[in-house]
């Protein structure tokens, strides 16, 4: 019995490893990515924001918050990418801050049909600051638009789990709130292509919900401006946390890990509540969340925590 208990072992064996390869690229747990937080101009400042993120390199995630801006002139309304609840009317719409930049990067990846590395760019809309049924709609119907670059997966019955990705040049991830679900998931019809996927929570991912999205409190409870020296326990439950999301089948991000000295004349903007100090207790911190799997990293310094990731 002893060889067939060998023979059996190794034959599971082979089949984890068939199994995992055969899952895509971008499945949970697959790759590690910079999540260029906060991907968007404050102010009409820092314009250059996403041009750094797709500058540091592909594949990446992209963080663009959303306000619903009304003309008081015309009563006519947008979706803007704005820092805040306030909207002035200033701030960029979506399609051209957006989609308009990344234009050449989707349609030479149509165009060339390589998608060893697809999705190239994730989105996430993880604020939607507004409450309007027109606001929702109109986010929806510009995904729509440009259905062709986005990733999609067909709405199936209750309860409806995780569907076959059509796998594309862009992912576009979103909030998992009341409106989100129901202009995003119920409202599309039986057989719809779902074309934003949103957050989840402890149970197991379905079709729409298809990740998690964790303040690093959940680590370090003190936060990174007083966070002390990275200890094994802390390892040990970031990987706990990493583990779980991926055993229900979601991606997890974690935010926001930035680490620049306080008098630094190139934060740009950033903001002290997830300054860790310094370059180098970020970089452990990275390293961690690196080994641990997490699949999207958060930082404001795109450049620096892409060319660790490499």
């Amino acid at each position: 019995m002893r060889p067939f208990r060998i023979l059996a072992s190794l034959a599971m064996g082979l089949f984890s490893i068939l199994a995992y390869a055969a899952e895509p690229d971008f499945a949970p747990g697959r790759r590690v990515l910079l999540d260029a937080h906060n991907c968007y101009p404050y102010n009409g400042a820092w314009m250059d924001r996403i041009d750094r993120a797709l500058g540091a390199g592909l594949p990446v995630g992209i963080e663009n918050d959303l306000g619903w801006y009304t003309d008081p002139a015309t009563g006519k309304s947008r979706a803007v990418v704005v820092h805040g609840k306030t909207c002035t009317g200033k701030e960029p719409g979506l399609r051209e801050y957006f989609f308009e930049k990344i234009r050449p990067i989707a349609e030479k990846a149509l165009s060339e049909g390589n998608k060893e590395h697809w999705p190239l760019i994730t989105l996430n809309i993880n604020d939607i600051r507004g409450s309007e049924p027109e606001f929702f709609k109109a986010v929806w119907d510009l995904m729509g638009e440009f259905e062709p670059w986005l990733c999609t997966a067909a709405k199936q019955a209750e309860p409806d789990p995780p569907a076959p990705l059509e796998v594309k040049p862009v992912l576009v991830l979103t909030g998992g709130g009341t409106n989100e679900t129901k202009f995003f998931y119920d409202q599309v019809p039986m057989g719809g292509r779902l074309r934003l996927f949103g957050s989840g929570d402890t149970n197991q991912a379905s079709n729409f919900r298809r990740w998690l999205n964790y303040s690093w409190h959940d680590v370090e409870p003190e936060g990174q401006p007083k966070a002390g020296d990275w200890t094994p326990e802390e390892s040990a439950k970031l990987k706990a946390l990493v583990d779980d999301a991926h055993n229900h089948g979601y991606w997890i991000r974690f935010y926001t890990l930035d680490g620049f000295p306080s008098d630094s004349k190139a934060n740009q903007g950033w903001g002290p509540g997830y300054n860790f100090g310094s370059l180098d207790a970020v970089k452990v911190r990275w390293k961690a969340a690196r080994d641990a799997g997490v699949d999207f990293i958060a930082s404001d310094q795109y450049e620096e925590l892409s060319a660790f990731l490499k």
